[in-house]
């Protein structure tokens, strides 16, 4: 049986509390058990997180912190112990993986530190495969004003071994916009990168928020990195601990430095 984003409508409501349809990503209560030996460790205990749309949020913490585990959750790359996630307004924590899977087709972007390009597509191929996979038309004019803003207008015929690090991010972020998503989700986009060069992606995360209205949300262990997001939430031992309104490089660094490793 055929499914369709027309069976996900935003849902108003779940056992959990209420969905905000004005927020791009919203956690409540949400805890994620795992199996370990003959008992179970939480990778995240009772957060509740909102984000709301054209807005970048920066998730920062230790190894172990738990900041991957609330990645995959917000994403509805994994499911919640208990709690909910709605993407969009939508309530994705209850729905199947076949569900999950067109809603992060059509709602989510996603960038990795390894770009994760196809290495025997062309750059425009690889731009627009995740439309092509989900058998969506391509919106020319979008992808057009999407390349142009990434600035890789003229490289998009070439493949991704003939681009540099940066370029390559560059179109990793170009195929996470080509669908109009309600987020973006990055994982340390600026990892591989030389510091010029993730200095200009982040200026290019920053600049989506306010020139395409996106909404970013992006786990980093580097504060300088998480100095370019409206607001940075700091994880420790599976929790929320802390929440930073703008905060700059130095500030980040000392609160990061103050956890132990």
């Amino acid at each position: 049986m055929s499914l369709s984003l027309a069976r996900l409508r935003p849902q108003r409501q779940s056992a959990a509390g209420p969905v905000d349809p004005d927020a791009a990503v919203q956690l409540v209560d949400v805890t994620k058990t795992y199996r370990s030996g003959g008992g179970s460790v939480a990778a995240l205990s009772s957060v509740s997180l909102r984000v709301p749309r054209a807005k970048f949020l920066a998730v920062m913490g230790r190894s172990g912190s738990g900041k991957s585990t609330l990645l995959h959750c917000a994403a509805g790359l994994d499911v919640p112990t208990s709690g909910s996630v709605a993407i969009g307004g939508t309530e994705v924590s209850r729905l199947s993986e076949t569900e999950r899977t067109l809603v992060r087709r059509a709602r989510v972007g996603f960038v990795f530190q390894s770009y994760n390009l196809v290495p025997s597509l062309t750059i425009e191929h690889n731009i627009t495969l995740p439309l092509r996979l989900a058998g969506s038309p391509v919106d020319h004019a979008w992808l057009e004003s999407v390349v142009e803003h990434v600035g890789l207008s003229d490289h998009l015929q070439r493949m991704p071994s003939e681009l540099s690090g940066g370029q390559q991010q560059r179109a990793a972020i170009a195929r996470a916009l080509a669908a109009g998503p309600d987020v973006i989700f990055a994982d340390e986009p600026t990892g591989a990168l030389d510091l010029q060069t993730a200095t200009d992606v982040l200026s290019l995360l920053r600049d989506l928020t306010s020139s395409l209205s996106q909404t970013v949300v992006m786990v980093t262990h580097d504060p300088m990195a998480a100095a370019w997001a409206d607001d940075t939430v700091v994880m420790a031992d599976g929790r929320i601990d802390q929440v930073l309104r703008e905060p700059d490089a130095a500030t980040l660094a000392a609160v990061l430095g103050g956890y132990h490793s």
